[in-house]
């Protein structure tokens, strides 16, 4: 059993493709190749690797918020590009998972938590998009279950300006450990 888990949150196609329903574009994208690298350094481990992703009804009322965005079952809620890739080669993986999300905060509502315990997880490593909103409250939600937490810089990205301000938040508060 190991001690970490990377979670790579949101990278779906609403929130990466320059035609998604709510996407942080560029920025999103230029972030995919450290994520695939990651994921595969993680893989090869032996590590748990675990797609957290915004998973929404037609009429969530989430939509009163934001556009609408990773619908289930459509194109916009699937794995974007090479991250959607790496899950089809690699999904029959144990280790390997899959966890729909109705809220910002991965833990809400999931079985994610389960899931780390059942590998013995005590550190996080936090990528996707985006910093400040997803990736920012799955944080705390591992923070408040007493997991350690780890930010990637170069796997995370939002569409706002705040991408530093909330990973310096998140080392302050949550003592996320924040590399390059």
């Amino acid at each position: 059993m190991t001690n970490e888990a990377l979670l790579v949150i949101d990278m779906s196609n609403d929130f990466v493709d320059d035609e998604g329903g709510l996407t942080a574009g560029k920025p999103a994208q230029h972030i995919v190749p450290y994520i695939v690298s990651l994921a595969e350094r993680f893989y090869q481990e032996g590590k748990p690797v675990l797609f957290c992703m915004d998973a929404h009804e037609q009429n969530d009322p989430h939509f009163k918020l934001w556009p609408p965005h990773n619908i289930k079952k459509t194109w916009g809620a699937e794995l974007y590009g090479q991250l959607g890739k790496w899950y089809d080669a690699h999904k029959k993986d144990p280790k390997v998972h899959f966890v729909p999300k109705p809220e910002y905060d991965a833990f809400i509502r999931t079985d994610l938590d389960s899931i780390l315990k059942a590998y013995h997880v005590e550190t996080v490593h936090l990528t996707g998009v985006c910093t400040d909103i997803c990736d920012f409250l799955t944080a705390y939600g591992a923070y408040s279950r007493g997991y350690q937490t780890i930010a990637h810089r170069k796997g995370m990205a939002t569409f706002t300006d705040q991408h530093d301000r909330f990973l310096n938040h998140m080392n302050a508060i949550f003592k996320t450990e924040i590399v390059d």
